[in-house]
């Protein structure tokens, strides 16, 4: 049987190979080039690499993931749609007229057509109709029904509808949200129903290149997922105290808010919550809050619909070179104190202005988003050893933590002292920082009357009609104090001093040359 299958393959191959060289022979006879079956088999061909797919993570995770819908109350109908002009509501509209028709239509497509006339009547009460406001995207944390968004998307509302991967539309209430972080829980009835849930992952594994795998709802499309890789991370985009995103390029966009970015194990890296654009669209930098950060939010937001965190209660600003040369340090490190609040914790350990914090618990702080990050981590009442860098020495305070307040204004203080003349021998001191000084108003520190617009100082940003109000961690109350300060740091060999600056917005510190002249 083998044998006489291999001897039909054999002629069939041999009556081939004739028909093939009867092709050639009379192509060449006639001068036409020719064509050979089988010729193609020489071009190029690569052999693919074996790039994963997203597909098994995608099936897997797209039942854990919502659309958000976000609807308000607006106080009148008629305000709402006189947009079009129409003067009036168009529920005032005639059954049959075709503008109230095309409404109708439009809102059953949005899937709130059933609900508006049961809204209507629930608010008769002038309290007004439940409108959409926003849309965006979560996912369940939990089989029982709880789901994470970011807070810019709920802060809004006052109803929310869940859409299901399946399209299933369910009730949510609002569990909590925290603003500092942009974090939101929604909660819906899981009637004996076991919903789909995802885990968190360990964001200190997740690496720059890594893949990730967004999913969301972006322009209200429904579940959509777009892929890419990690770009970056620790973004501080200045949206908070609490800033260090994770930066991926898989495209995001408006609807994806709240959404989660997914390693290949299926496990939420971040929470999509921002883009860079100029567009508004996706140009490939989105920004994710990480997991680590979240889990820790979410639970409590869970537990208790609030979130406690430590606070120190001290005004900080970051340590540059410059500053770090002022004050002795061998690295520009840390978060130098400008202020302490009255009656913070912080002020009643004995942390005083001009301190660079240095280390909390003995782990090194950073900068000022590092240590505001470490003690807003910490449950109030806590105690903690607080390493700070003061005349040049390195000492220690314990700190009993208290709870950040929900707004934090910088204590002024209510002490004055009598202004003291200029001295004469200063004035070649203030002339070397490009600085004229005369009396302040309230008696503290020295009114700044002139800056030389080709000093140090105005390139830092020093400007005429502030106050310096201490220098080297030395409170002054004239230009004589100045000039004594500065001469005892270039004894000490310092090259720099560290002026502590108040305006209108508040203080902050500046490190000048004192070396010129």
């Amino acid at each position: 049987m083998f044998r006489n299958i291999k001897d039909t393959l054999s002629r069939s191959t041999a009556m081939k190979a004739s028909v093939v060289a009867g092709l050639a022979v009379a192509a060449l006879a006639t001068g036409v080039p020719a064509v050979v079956p089988g010729a193609y088999a020489d071009a190029v061909n690569v052999q693919a690499p074996q790039v994963p797919s997203f597909a098994n993570v995608v099936d897997a995770v797209s039942p854990a993931v919502v659309s958000v819908r976000v609807e308000s109350r607006v106080n009148s109908v008629a305000d709402e749609d006189d947009s079009f002009g129409l003067g009036r509501g168009f529920d005032d509209l005639p059954d049959d007229h075709p503008l109230k028709k095309f409404f109708r239509q439009f809102e059953q497509q949005q899937g709130r057509g059933q609900q508006r006339g049961q809204n209507q009547q629930k608010n008769s009460d002038d309290k007004g109709h439940l409108r959409p406001v926003a849309q965006g995207s979560g996912f369940f944390v939990s089989e029982d029904g709880y789901i994470v968004t970011n807070n810019h998307v709920v802060s809004d509302g006052a109803a929310f509808v869940v859409v299901l991967n399946d399209g299933t539309e369910l009730d949510a209430k609002l569990v909590g949200k925290d603003s500092r972080t942009d974090l939101a829980v929604l909660k819906v009835d899981p009637k004996g129903k076991k919903f789909t849930y995802v885990g968190w992952a360990d964001d200190s594994k997740v690496r720059v290149g890594d893949w990730v795998v967004a999913v969301g709802n972006p322009f209200g499309l429904g579940g959509t997922v777009t892929a890419g890789i990690v770009s970056a991370r620790g973004r501080d985009i200045h949206s908070g105290p609490y800033d260090d995103y994770i930066q991926i390029d898989a495209p995001v966009n408006k609807g994806n808010s709240g959404g989660p970015t997914f390693n290949l194990n299926g496990q939420v890296v971040g929470i999509n919550t921002a883009i860079f654009s100029q567009s508004g669209g996706s140009v490939g930098i989105a920004f994710a809050i990480p997991a680590t950060t979240a889990k820790d939010v979410v639970a409590d937001l869970i537990k208790t619909g609030t979130v406690s965190r430590g606070w120190l209660g001290v005004q900080i600003q970051p340590v540059t070179k410059d500053i770090a040369e002022s004050l002795g340090l061998s690295e520009a490190s840390g978060a130098l104190v400008v202020s302490p609040q009255d009656g913070s914790p912080g002020q009643k350990a004995g942390i005083k202005n001009g301190d660079v914090v240095t280390a909390v618990n003995g782990d090194p702080v950073k900068d000022p988003r590092d240590l505001a990050r470490r003690i807003g981590a910490m449950q109030p009442g806590s105690k903690v050893e607080v390493s700070i860098w003061r005349a040049g020495k390195s000492q220690s305070v314990t700190v009993e933590l208290g709870t950040l307040p929900a707004d934090q204004n910088q204590a002024s203080n209510d002490d004055s002292q009598p202004s003291q003349p200029q001295q004469p021998s200063s004035e070649k001191a203030l002339a070397d920082l490009g600085l004229t000084v005369g009396p302040s108003d309230d008696g503290k520190g020295v009114a700044i009357t002139a800056v030389d617009p080709d000093s140090d100082a105005a390139d830092k940003g020093v400007k005429e009609g502030e106050k310096i109000t201490s220098v080297n961690n030395q409170q002054i109350s004239n230009a004589g104090d100045i000039a004594k300060i500065i001469e005892q740091a270039k004894k000490d060999g310092r090259t720099r001093a560290l002026f502590q600056i108040q305006s209108g917005d508040g203080s902050r510190f500046v490190a000048l040359p004192i070396n010129a002249g």
